[in-house]
């Protein structure tokens, strides 16, 4: 009996361990809409979103989908825009030279109104990594900085030293926090690739290919990110964005790059705490 109730404890200890879809929790979907380039991130605002594809932007209309402006850096060298958040009228999108080695990154602004290119971050050989996402919270910048494994390794850091890195609106390192092991893993052997501050202070974030989002919150102690749930959602990984101008619920924008569709869905189900 004893050995038993032993090899039952192990057993729940180990399952605890494991990052578990959530019961009762879901990305439903609400609408799709047919997007040849939605291959790399979606962003949002109020009237419309942003399909980011390496090189170029395209504004869309929410309700419609249909295209009302278009951005091309392809003459300025533009070659690996990850993600992108809108923040009071202006884009901040992140953008590396991925795959190169060493890694290099930049934040590129853009006025949502014009789709004109009108600033510009650069982390230059980035201390963390390969820039991939953005968001803002709190007066504070959260970025995502990406390594892999394999022949995309930089310096021999495999996908372990993912990080996100919180900074001032100087760009003043603040604090950072690594991935549970978990959650490397799934990125495994690409990385973290999206990630969006819900307004329940949920920060999701998303890999490179598997069809859900990863619920994770600050932690009060330490330095690991604390794992919260797996939620499946209508995207193949990539950057997402959270809909800041629908009050009350959490509306997700992602992409579907083997169906070229950008997709909204609504995360449903018991709040994550």
């Amino acid at each position: 009996m004893h050995m038993r109730a032993a090899s039952l404890l192990l057993l729940i200890l180990f399952q605890s361990f494991i990052p578990q879809k959530a019961a009762g929790q879901e990305a439903k979907l609400l609408n799709t809409f047919q997007v040849k380039e939605a291959k790399q991130a979606v962003a949002v605002d109020k009237t419309h979103f942003y399909v980011i594809n390496n090189s170029t932007i395209r504004k869309y209309e929410k309700v419609s989908g249909k295209l009302v402006a278009e951005w091309d850096g392809t003459s300025e060298g533009i070659k690996h825009l990850n993600s992108g958040v809108v923040i009071r009228g202006r884009l901040y999108c992140a953008n590396s030279n991925y795959p190169e080695i060493p890694m290099t990154s930049a934040v590129e602004i853009f006025d949502v109104q014009s789709m004109n290119h009108i600033g510009n971050h650069s982390f230059g050989i980035a201390q963390h990594g390969s820039l991939t996402w953005i968001d803002q919270k709190d007066g504070f910048w959260y970025i995502g900085f990406a390594h892999y494994a394999g022949k995309e390794s930089s310096e021999g850091k495999d996908v372990r030293w993912t990080t996100l890195v919180k900074y001032n609106l100087d760009w003043q390192q603040q604090e950072a926090w690594v991935f549970p092991r978990k959650i490397i893993e799934l990125f495994t052997p690409k990385s973290n690739s999206g990630g969006a501050w819900g307004a329940d202070n949920v920060l999701y974030c998303t890999g490179h290919d598997r069809e859900e989002v990863y619920a994770l919150k600050i932690p009060r102690s330490g330095y690991t990110l604390e794992y919260i749930r797996t939620i499946p959602a209508p995207i193949q990984g990539q950057g997402i964005a959270i809909d800041v101008s629908v009050k009350g619920k959490t509306i997700l924008y992602g992409i579907n790059r083997a169906q070229n569709t950008v997709t909204v869905s609504e995360i449903e189900g018991e709040n994550p705490r």
